[in-house]
């Protein structure tokens, strides 16, 4: 019993890669058994981590080997958890976490940051859909290549089309590109939630929304009626991009959305012929902000022609090259986002039995 408190205490203090915080405690650490010349180690974290879980093993395997000589044997497993949302919001049967991806202010970048934010949290081994809610200017289709209509295939929602393991619903698939959408704003909120709640999404641990820039009927729409678990800001370092990201912020707040981060785009420019590094819209605007209102900066993305290249292709360059610097920086953004939403409060709702009173007649 002495050698497994030791190894507890250990894992308890120990930070996992990338977030530089400790993420074990008595509710992960699922077993520690010490039985003869064999230590067994059985961990359940609340986010996935693929590409640095062998990474993590392996400074757990080197912290105890100098607790015990016995053979080691780690086993860590995932299970991503529902999470509060606002009291009062119906939630979805088939998406555990909704993530609202959102800025005051069009051009920097929030629709490009969705898609490969989608696909590195599919990359670290979570199911992940894309809910388009731009109406007005539908980019995900183009983004990731896709020019098809939705079917049904129960005759009762329609099945959410499929590039790279996301699911992706879009009214960018039901309509002509070049049509333009003259709705007011109750049409376009309502075909929001018609999207959203009769598209057929597939156990999705995370449901990320690409929002319009702006502060009006569908961010509205979606603090009222949507149960989000959460929301990440996109801004550009210069302060016009910050004052309006400001203002996206704080409406989150008072609708009681939690803000998961702020996401710094064209951070930095790296010329592609002489390497010289260049801050064209400012520097440290995203950090500013973080301190300013004490959120979490999740990631600074750089300004490269890869990135647009890649989307007007059709292939986002998280899908398109794995290796790549830009990758890596999603990759890791993806982690802190996931840890992020591991650390609030479980949805119990559904474990509860609704509670009818009747008036006896």
């Amino acid at each position: 019993m002495e050698i497994e408190k030791k190894i507890e205490n250990y894992l308890k203090n120990l930070k996992f890669p990338i977030l530089d915080k400790q993420v074990l405690n008595e509710k992960t650490i699922k077993k520690i058994i010490c039985d003869g010349n064999l230590v067994q180690i059985d961990l359940q974290l609340g986010f996935y981590a693929e590409n640095v879980i062998e990474e993590f093993k392996n400074i757990i395997l080197e912290g105890i080997k100098d607790i015990t000589k016995s053979e080691i044997n780690i086993n860590i497993t995932t299970k991503i958890q529902s999470h509060k949302v606002q009291t009062g919001v119906q939630t979805l049967a088939n998406v555990k976490n909704i993530i609202a991806i959102a800025s005051g202010k069009g051009g920097v970048g929030k629709s490009t940051t969705t898609a490969n934010l989608a696909l590195a949290l599919s990359a670290e081994g979570a199911n992940v859909g894309i809910l388009d809610a731009d109406i007005y200017g539908p980019s995900q289709p183009k983004m990731f290549g896709i020019n098809q209509k939705p079917t049904s295939s129960d005759g009762k929602k329609m099945d959410p089309l499929n590039s790279n393991n996301i699911q992706i619903m879009s009214i960018g698939f039901l309509v002509d590109q070049e049509t333009p959408m003259v709705w007011r704003g109750p049409m376009v909120t309502s075909t929001l939630e018609q999207l959203l709640r009769e598209t057929k999404w597939n156990d999705l641990d995370y449901l990320l929304i690409d929002l319009p820039p702006g502060t009006g009927d569908i961010q509205l729409t979606l603090a009222q009626k949507i149960p989000v678990t959460g929301a990440i800001i996109v801004t550009t370092p210069q302060d016009i991009s910050l004052l309006d990201a400001r203002r996206g912020l704080k409406m989150f707040e008072k609708v009681n959305v939690p803000i998961l981060g702020i996401l710094e785009n064209m951070a930095l420019h790296l010329c592609s012929s002489c390497g010289h590094e260049e801050h064209i819209f400012g520097k440290d605007g995203g950090l500013r902000m973080s301190k300013d209102y004490n959120v979490d900066l999740l990631g600074n993305l750089p300004l490269d022609i890869k990135i647009r290249e890649d989307l007007d292709n059709g292939k986002p360059t998280v899908a398109r090259d794995k290796s790549s610097p830009i990758t890596k920086i999603f990759s890791e953004i993806a982690i802190k986002t996931a840890s992020k939403i591991a650390d609030y409060s479980e949805d119990h709702s559904g474990k509860f039995p609704k509670i009818v009173i009747e008036k006896n007649t």
